[in-house]
Parts: C-alpha cells; sequence; structure tokens
C-alpha cells in the first residue's frame, strides 16, 4: 500500500518544510520536495507521481515578483488547480500570499512594516468548524517574520485568525486550500539563520540577532507543541483524499521513496 503524498513547493534554500516535513513523514507522509528556485514544479497529477496534498512554503520574495522569481507564476497556477480538484493544500507565510492571489485576493505591503517575533494568535469563532484547524483553537501564539499581507480576501474566504491590529493571520480560502501569515514550521535554530541574514533589517525596527533568537530560543517548545497538531491535521486530511481516489485503495503496492527536505 503506497503512503499519501504530499508536494512541496519551497522558494528560498533557507526556508525549507523544516519541522513541518519531520512532523509530516511522522504521521505517515511521502513528503516530495521541490526546490522551485532550482527545478521545475512537477505537476499535482502524473505518470510518476499523484499528490494528495500541497504545501507551499515561506520566502523572503514578493508575492507578485514574478519577473525575478517566474515559478511563482507556476506556484499560484498549482495552488487553483489542486483548489479545484479538491486537494488539501497549507500556505505558509509567502505560501498563504500565494494562495489568496491564486484564488483572487490580493498582497499588501503591512502598514506596520517588518514584523518579527512571536505573536499571539486570536481565533474567529468560525474556527470551531473549520475542517483543519478546529482542534487548534485556544490561548496559541506563533513565530511572525513577513512585511507583506493579505490585502482583500478571495470571494467565500472564511478568516480564521487575526492580529489585534486586524490582519489576517489564518483563512480557509477555498474548501480544501488554507493559509497561515505565520510559521508554524520552525524551530529556534531556523529563525536564527534568518536572523543572520537580516541584521540590518532587523536593526531598523529595534532588533538585534541576540534577542531575536532568544525570544525564539525560550518559546520554542511551547511554539512546537501547539503546531505540531496543525501537521497531523493536515496529515489527515491528505490521507482522506489519497484514499479515495486510490484505485482499490492502493496504487500498486509500492511505497515510494521520500526526497528528503533540510531541517
Amino acid at each position: 500500500m503506497s503512503l499519501p503524498r504530499v508536494l512541496v513547493i519551497q522558494h528560498e534554500e533557507t526556508v525549507p518544510p523544516a519541522l513541518f516535513g519531520h512532523w509530516l513523514a511522522e504521521a505517515g507522509m511521502c513528503v516530495d520536495v521541490c526546490r522551485a528556485y532550482a527545478e521545475p514544479i512537477p505537476p499535482l497529477s502524473s505518470l510518476d507521481a499523484s499528490y494528495s496534498g500541497l504545501l507551499v512554503m515561506g520566502g523572503s520574495m514578493d508575492a507578485d515578483s514574478d519577473a525575478e522569481h517566474p515559478w511563482l507564476q507556476v506556484t499560484r497556477e498549482r495552488i487553483a488547480q489542486a483548489a479545484d480538484a479538491g486537494i488539501p493544500t497549507l500556505g505558509i507565510c509567502l505560501g498563504h500570499q500565494l494562495a489568496a492571489m491564486a484564488l483572487g485576493g490580493t498582497v499588501e505591503r503591512s502598514p506596520f512594516g517588518l514584523t518579527v517575533g512571536v505573536r499571539q494568535v486570536t481565533w474567529e469563532p468560525e474556527v470551531l468548524f473549520d475542517p483543519l484547524m478546529r482542534l487548534l483553537a485556544g490561548d496559541d501564539r506563533a513565530m511572525h517574520w513577513h512585511r507583506d499581507v493579505v490585502g482583500q480576501l478571495p470571494e467565500g474566504t472564511v478568516e480564521l485568525a487575526s492580529s489585534i491590529d486586524g490582519q489576517v493571520q489564518a483563512a480557509r480560502f477555498a474548501p480544501t486550500v488554507w493559509g497561515v501569515q505565520f510559521h508554524p514550521e520552525v524551530d529556534a535554530a531556523a529563525v536564527a539563520v534568518w536572523a543572520e541574514e537580516s541584521v540590518e533589517e532587523l536593526e531598523q525596527i529595534g532588533r538585534s540577532v541576540d534577542d531575536v533568537v532568544a525570544t525564539a530560543t525560550f518559546a520554542e517548545k511551547e511554539l512546537i507543541k501547539t503546531w505540531q497538531p496543525l501537521a497531523f491535521g493536515f496529515a489527515r486530511l491528505v490521507r482522506e483524499r489519497s484514499a479515495a481516489v486510490a484505485p482499490g485503495g492502493t496504487r500498486g503496492g509500492v511505497i515510494p521513496t521520500p526526497r528528503p527536505w533540510s531541517a
């Protein structure tokens, strides 16, 4: 019996699926990482693979910077295709913004500039009925690192969480497409890499590398406990999708070998 396959679109070397990739594998997923900056993004279904889930990672580029990063257009196309096909999809940070754009929404600069750090997630009542996030609602915090936010939401979007300044933190853009503006996948080590690359940007908002890393380190256990269930919940939806479309419940009895990701 084959493992359900999840296609991960990674936009930068320093923004891998990290903990989320490990959690999905732990939940029985075959995690296939496409490093879109270095290789073509595969179709969601072909003779070589049929994906039952799509995970779109973050990145430092703008969601509409197609001229410099031409794979972003392909990524938005894959998200739209997944929505049409009913394939469970989750966008993280940049992926959240790309999902909004792919389904008719807009992305804009945050009026508050670069946001970095652990911030409260304010859940909306609708989350209690959400197929993916209903078990997450509580007094939660998440790691943020972004300067853009979703502006206009696609038609039919259900907003699931917001920040105290009114920005969208989590949403269901289509029946099987979700996005989160924060980073549920990172640990303190990943945050340290980003901080070392962003010394001047952090100084402009009155932060330092040591400050940001210390905050992430202090909150790491809390964040892992909070967001690991999101990966497991996503894996459950992927598993259900895989079972629903598999002929006879199997795909030739072959278990595919996952491609590695960076931690």
